[in-house]
């Protein structure tokens, strides 16, 4: 049983070395999708933006309170003063985003990719950053705000950010 294995295995290896299959690049910029007209509203408190993808765009002051944002992407996006509050942003990814003076209180960032990310001034009380990747400096500069425990997952936010 095995040995069949390990000859279908040097198979497979050989056929993906002599015919390789093409590869495509892409960079956040290529990233076009977008919530488009939506966000001139930037009012999107209790809505389901489930996999949204926010581009280059200027949310400065939205409301996503509460908000269902898991698997969305903020890509370059201006979120200074935004209301995050109670949102979930599971899995989510904001890449060059820039959170100022927002509200991120009780907020779930679980498994988020949050690089290049900046955040001055904002409230991250009870917020979850459960497995969140984000830059070293920006966690240094959460943990020392950090307080509370998420009122939906029960974490402590120092503890989520692994903070000293």
């Amino acid at each position: 049983m095995n040995y069949w294995r390990v000859v279908a295995s040097l198979v497979l290896a050989v056929v993906l070395f002599l015919f390789p299959g093409s590869a495509q690049a892409a960079s956040s910029s290529s990233i076009t999708r977008s919530a488009g007209d939506a966000v001139q509203a930037k009012d999107f408190a209790g809505k389901s933006l489930v996999g949204e993808e926010f581009t280059n765009v200027d949310l400065e002051n939205a409301n996503f309170s509460d908000a269902d944002l898991r698997g969305g992407v903020f890509n370059g996006t201006v979120l200074e003063g935004v209301n995050w509050h109670g949102v979930d942003f599971s899995n989510g990814i904001a890449y060059l985003a820039r959170f100022k003076n927002a509200d991120l209180s009780d907020a779930v960032f679980t498994d988020a990719m949050m690089l290049r990310s900046t955040f001055d001034n904002v409230d991250v009380t009870g917020a979850d950053f459960t497995n969140a990747v984000l830059d070293g400096v920006q966690v240094k500069k959460l943990c020392a705000k950090a307080s509370g425990v998420n009122s939906k997952t029960g974490v402590d936010t120092r503890e989520s950010l692994g903070c000293k």
